[in-house]
């Protein structure tokens, strides 16, 4: 009997905790339910966005092709203008969103451009003959020798020579000072020198062999003679270099050929000298363009104490232009150019972001100066900035659509792009008219290295290609997810590196 009891009582509790637990629990629900429905009330949905492509929209729940659900986008995510977003904090670190603060400040252009040192062509010296003859004896037998001015290069022997000194003695002897003269002048003509002249006139008697001397000191870099050569006026038999000053010669850009003027201050750096800056100044510049390397030549030069600078000695020139004061500067990776349009991404407070256009001025360094379209102390975005301002042109497209256009799902195409890239051929694909491939990472549609199937458009044929060749192919984009192949060439090599 007491065990009839105990049971009976213990079913009796477990019902009675039953209806409790269930009646608590929809009043919980409905309570919970309640709660909800003003926050959800107070959040609108303007549309779906496709997971990976945001171009793709739809005004409905649905799943992409690899069954993801689309991101619902509320409408207290958009801005009044359409071109304002709201990101969440975990967002934007996810994203790596950096700012950077709009400033004024003092610039200066620095115009930099690789540097070539050569031979100051001013401080050359040619040394020639004006008859001909032979060399008897070479005072200077090596490229490099130094020289002073005045010093023995060769003595030589010329019968044209010998016979004008003959000729100036009879002069002598037959009294007539005109004719004498004329004689004496043939001889200074000839390029003998006066202090020989004045000996032939005591010694009365013409010299076989007449010494040649340095013009001017320098170092040897050309010596076209030997012992025993016979010579003529055309013939360049020595060139001697003065290396207290060099030329330097530069390449510039057509951009930056504008910024140089002759005069203008210049910096040399050469990778022979580390840790050593020389200072010359612009000499020339070139009047036309170079049309192969569709550059202009400019020339500097720079005084060489100590013969520092060797010529054919590579470096980088720097040549300083007027400091620009008072500009509004921004970080050159802020800006975002495409076509004739410029951008920035403005970052507000709680998360909010919105595009702005803007002029931009010249770049200096990292900075870029602002001519207009931004304020000093705006905050803009050096990172993250691309997801931010195609997110921002979808949302604006879609808030600009009239109320009451057909419903359905919204796509906005891309435009048709065709991009040549290379990678490497794998066989057929998986369905028919595709081919298997792995290829590089191709920017222009942000994809990264992989190996996928690809259509080929129709009427492309492929060469005879072998397993894991070498291709270049051009691929065509049609739409956000559609794309085919163009052409395909094989490169060189069959296989992978």
């Amino acid at each position: 009997m007491r065990t009839a009891l105990l049971i009976a009582m213990a079913f009796l509790f477990g019902a009675v905790a039953s209806w409790v637990f269930r009646d608590y629990r929809d009043v919980g629900h409905a309570n919970h339910q309640q709660a909800l429905a003003p926050a959800a009330a107070e959040r609108k949905i303007l549309y779906y966005r496709h997971p990976h492509s945001p171009r793709i929209t739809a005004d409905k729940p649905m799943k992409d092709e690899m069954g993801m659900d689309y991101i619902p986008i509320y409408a207290d995510d958009v801005g009044s203008n359409g071109s304002e977003v709201r990101i969440s904090p975990e967002v934007i670190q996810n994203l790596g969103v950096r700012t950077a603060i709009v400033r004024r400040g003092t610039v200066a252009t620095m115009v930099e451009a690789f540097a070539r040192a050569d031979y100051d062509e001013d401080r050359l010296s040619h040394v020639h003959v004006r008859a001909e003859g032979w060399v008897e004896r070479l005072a200077v037998r090596s490229l490099g020798q130094r020289v002073n001015r005045g010093d023995l290069l060769f003595e030589w022997y010329s019968p044209v020579l010998v016979n004008a000194q003959e000729e100036f003695l009879r002069t002598l002897r037959s009294g007539k000072s005109g004719i004498r003269q004329a004689a004496r002048d043939r001889l200074l003509a000839l390029d003998i020198p006066a202090d020989i002249i004045s000996r032939l006139e005591s010694r009365g008697e013409a010299f076989q062999l007449l010494p040649v001397y340095a013009p001017a000191a320098g170092v040897v870099t050309e010596l076209g003679i030997r012992d025993g050569m016979y010579i003529t006026p055309s013939v360049d038999l020595l060139t001697l270099a003065d290396l207290s000053s060099v030329w330097v010669y530069v390449d510039l850009f057509e951009h930056q050929a504008p910024l140089v003027t002759i005069g203008q201050p210049a910096t040399l750096r050469l990778a022979g000298l580390p840790g050593t800056e020389l200072t010359g100044e612009v000499t020339y510049l070139a009047p036309q363009l170079d049309p192969q390397t569709r550059t202009v030549q400019a020339r500097l030069r720079f005084a060489n104490p100590g013969e520092r600078i060797k010529p054919n000695m590579y470096g980088r020139a720097f040549l300083q232009q007027p400091a620009e004061e008072n500009l509004l500067l921004i970080p050159r990776e802020a800006l975002i150019r495409s076509g004739d349009s410029e951008r920035v991404v403005l970052a507000g407070e709680e998360g909010r972001f919105a595009v702005t256009a803007v002029q931009s001025g010249g770049e200096f360094g990292d900075e870029v100066a602002i001519i207009s379209g931004l304020t000093e102390g705006n905050r803009v975005v050096v990172s993250g900035q691309f997801l931010l301002d195609s997110e921002s042109s979808l949302r604006a497209a879609v808030t600009r659509m009239a109320p009451g256009e057909e419903t359905g799902e919204v796509e906005a195409m891309a435009e048709s792009l065709a991009v040549w890239t290379e990678g490497f051929y794998h066989g057929p694909g998986r369905k028919e008219g595709t081919i298997s491939l792995s290829h590089q990472p191709i920017p222009e549609f942000g994809w990264p290295a992989m190996k996928m199937d690809l259509p080929l458009a129709p009427g492309v044929t492929l060469p005879e290609l072998s397993a894991e060749a070498a291709i270049r192919f051009e691929l065509e984009r049609l739409d956000e997810i559609t794309y085919q192949i163009l052409a395909v060439d094989a490169l060189p090599g069959d296989g992978r590196q």
